[in-house]
């Protein structure tokens, strides 16, 4: 098959370098990227990163009638108006993380998106990681019993120019990381009754208003989720985590980006054993599987593995734990 042509817009977002991995993949031919912002676009080029692209307008690209799909990678504030252009074109997205702050200009998007059959793949990063997927297996084989408690954290230190940029949104790093965790929540336990947010500004290093400690309770039902994250620990990477409690077993995922696993058992499930062990994964290639569904989702060879309607459920939760409207 023909390669599926791709463009970027934007270069603004934190993840807007995994263009790379469009280019890595014979699913795809990256046609160009626009960045709006000149300041923005004399950072991208020097940066290296967009070496060998071609940089053209947004309109260029809106109009070109072969590129197929658009990755939109633009600061937070300016997700979703960009995505809305990008499917008022006719074109399927991946569009960052999170889906903005207004979860009507979100929902308006989806229903868009649903109407003309185009895909919208939200960019959280750890719906592939290979310990997720492990845990979903665990989960939908019933070898966790029926789950009580998720405790999740991801943090890290936050240098002074992204705490500047991210003090103008209430949710702070619940809204920067913890929508990755809300994501994986959501999925495996769906929408929460009830979202009662916790949100600190606890350096005295800075006084710039950014809430950077930051936690979150969802209720189910029978189940209890704390989601945790703060722009001031110290190697945060290595304790970010995500931990799930059945009543047959318990699974904990640490840490979260080269991920090992340590899961006990009641009895034993062959080939696994009754008790603690450990599984180690390691790093892999982020954004590889992401992109290989993605070109099957545009040629129609699978459905998307997440709905609009999940997609809207992960927003709306966000929204909460961020203390955020949701009109």
């Amino acid at each position: 098959m023909k390669p599926i042509k791709y463009a970027q817009i934007g270069t603004g977002h934190g993840h807007a370098s995994k263009i790379a991995d469009y280019q890595a993949s014979p699913e795809f031919e990256v046609v160009g990227v626009a960045e709006p912002n000149e300041r923005l676009k004399l950072q991208a080029m020097s940066s290296g990163k967009y070496d060998g692209i071609e940089w053209m307008s947004v309109d260029q690209i809106l109009t070109n009638k072969d590129i197929q799909v658009i990755g939109v990678e633009t600061k937070v504030a300016d997700l979703l108006d960009t995505a809305e252009k990008c499917i008022a074109a006719g074109k399927h997205i991946h569009l960052d993380k999170p889906a903005g702050t207004s979860l009507p200009q979100f929902e308006r998007l989806l229903n868009e998106a649903a109407s003309k059959h185009l895909v919208v793949q939200m960019g959280y990063m750890y719906r592939y990681n290979p310990a997720v997927k492990m845990l979903k297996t665990f989960i939908e084989k019933g070898l966790l019993g029926e789950i009580f408690e998720i405790h999740t954290v991801m943090s890290k230190v936050l240098t002074e120019g992204s705490r500047k940029q991210l003090a103008e949104f209430k949710g702070g790093m619940m809204l920067e990381l913890g929508c990755h965790l809300i994501d994986l929540v959501v999925d495996i336990m769906g929408e929460p009754e009830k979202v009662t947010p916790f949100l600190q500004h606890s350096s005295q290093e800075f006084d710039d208003g950014l809430n950077d400690n930051t936690l979150a309770v969802f209720e189910y039902p029978q189940a209890l989720v704390s989601i945790k994250s703060a722009g001031l620990e110290v190697d945060g990477f290595q304790r970010r985590h995500f931990v799930v409690c059945g009543t047959k077993g318990t699974f904990h995922i640490q840490p979260l980006d080269a991920p090992s696993v340590r899961f006990a058992l009641d009895e034993p499930q062959p080939p696994y054993k009754k008790g603690y062990q450990e599984i180690e994964f390691g790093n892999y290639k982020r954004y590889k599987v992401d992109v290989e569904e993605l070109a099957r989702w545009i040629r129609g060879e699978s459905d998307p593995a997440f709905t609009y309607e999940h997609d809207l459920q992960v927003q709306k939760a966000v929204l909460q734990a961020c203390d955020m409207p949701l009109g």
